[in-house]
């Protein structure tokens, strides 16, 4: 592909993806096709002769549209929103035209460089304490993540050198296995499945903690699951605070789980990879106090704040430990001004990065700090629409506290009459809901998902909704 072809090809997928977006409402939310419905579209071998970008063109809608879920259809409110926006994708596309590997600064010098002011742009954004910004001189700094669940990798294995070089020096005569044997981390039991997997990949036991009325894990819980270790001569060396728990948005009792952090000398991560992006929003930041007692700090701008996948910012306040976990220093990798920046490759699991803080300027700019909060509000404001209407009906109720774009709610009944409610929405494909349980109890979540979605798209899915639940009412009325 020449560069005149290449000058065609963008133009006419930049005018497909428009397309696609600005058509999206239309779109059947939910694919109806089986595993394996590609194949028969498909050669069984690569081409041996190259192929007009235009026959490419065609074949997505043949190929590749029937087996989409459409995540940024207003009728999508599974799970949590992955963002995505205009300026994300234009960058992205620098990205890739520059495509530098930033594992150091002399890799590529403006992919570290803009990283750094990034996220002490997107630090002050949310009024992050100075120790976790580069701009303020000390030890801390941010970094972008792949994901939240690497980011919750990165800490525990950085609290982990830590801990395993401070009890070396209380103990020099015990060996690493013997040290790590006795490591405890703790989490809440609504914390997301990807902080207890960091544990299985850090060798470590993580113990799961029981939470309030309201799904908070609190300080005096913490304090006692650690005073029961230590009596039992394990060591306590880590604990994650969730802002916003996938199961419900529930928040942990960051202020006083950090007291306790802090006076057991324990690394306190925290995970706010979905409400993170609302801290932005000065209102919503007294659901963050406690944020100084922390050590590492994760939120996903790639979810909701219109910076697509990938781009998940951390801070560290002491990145040294993290830096020293993952150090292998070879001779091709060293350079003359080494040390004088951050070299990312030993903030992170893999060696290799890609400029993902383009995306980050791009949005920034292009939208500015106002924009975004409005778009924040925007969604909470829909998701407290959808609750007034769930409570308007008798036969529904509102499971969990509602504080940012998730709703939590149920038919009143049994967990079987809300799992056939659910089934009966997804298979209908009108609009998209996944499910949670909380005790026991099982309920449905809708999330505000879309950029284009608005309060008629809330009545449409509360419409929807509605019909399924009286079709399961019915069949189960006839049925008795």
């Amino acid at each position: 592909m020449d560069s005149d072809n290449f000058k065609d090809f963008a133009k006419e997928m930049a005018e497909y993806i428009t397309n696609y977006m600005q058509n999206i409402r239309d779109r059947r939310v939910l694919p109806t096709v089986e595993p394996g419905y590609m194949k028969p579209l498909l050669p069984s071998e690569a081409p041996q002769s190259p192929e007009e970008w235009k026959d490419i063109m065609a074949d997505i809608e043949r190929v590749i549209m029937p087996g989409v879920t459409h995540w940024h259809s207003p009728k999508f409110h599974a799970y949590f929103p992955t963002a995505q926006s205009y300026p994300a994708i234009v960058a992205d596309m620098l990205s890739g035209a520059i495509a530098c590997v930033g594992f150091s600064w002399i890799a590529s010098p403006a992919c570290t460089e803009l990283e750094v002011i990034m996220l002490d742009w997107l630090g002050k954004m949310i009024d992050l304490p100075k120790e976790f910004l580069a701009c303020s001189g000390g030890k801390g700094g941010g970094v972008i993540q792949g994901t939240a669940s690497e980011a919750s990798l990165v800490a525990l294995l950085g609290a982990k050198a830590k801990k395993l070089k401070q009890v070396k020096e209380q103990h020099p005569e015990w060996t690493n296995p013997e040290i790590i044997d006795k490591l405890i981390a703790y989490c809440s039991c609504q914390a997301h499945s990807s902080v207890e997997r960091a544990g299985l990949f850090g060798g470590v036991k993580f113990r799961l903690l029981p939470v309030d009325e309201k799904c908070k894990l609190r300080g005096d819980v913490l304090a006692k699951a650690i005073q029961e270790d230590k009596e039992k001569g394990l060591i306590p060396f880590y604990v994650v605070a969730t802002l916003g728990t996938t199961v419900s948005c529930a928040f942990d009792r960051l202020d006083e789980m950090g007291v306790v952090a802090n006076r057991e000398d324990v690394w306190l991560h925290v995970d706010a990879a979905y409400a993170g992006s609302a801290f932005i929003c000065p209102e919503y930041r007294y659901l963050m106090k406690g944020i100084e007692l922390a050590d590492s700090y994760n939120f996903n701008p790639h979810k909701w704040m219109l910076v697509n996948f990938d781009c998940s910012a951390m801070w560290l306040k002491d990145p040294t430990y993290v830096i020293n976990a993952f150090n292998v220093d070879p001779l091709y990798l060293k350079y003359d001004t080494q040390g004088s920046a951050p070299d990312y490759r030993h903030w992170q699991i893999p060696l290799g990065r890609r400029f993902r803080s383009l995306k980050l300027w791009f949005v920034l700019r292009l939208y500015g700090i106002e924009n975004l909060q409005k778009y924040i509000r925007k969604h909470i404001a829909q998701a407290h629409e959808f609750e007034a209407m769930v409570l308007t009906d008798p036969r529904f109720e509102i499971v969990a506290e509602v504080l940012m774009g998730l709703v939590c709610f149920r038919l009143k009944g049994s967990n079987d009459l809300n799992e056939a409610l659910l089934k009966r929405i997804n298979g209908a494909g009108n609009i998209h809901l996944v499910p949670s349980k909380i005790n026991d109890m099982f309920f449905l979540r809708l999330s505000i998902c879309s950029r284009y979605s608005e309060s008629k798209d809330i009545e449409y899915s509360w419409k929807e909704i509605k019909l399924r639940a009286n079709e399961v009412l019915e069949e189960q009325s006839v049925s008795k």
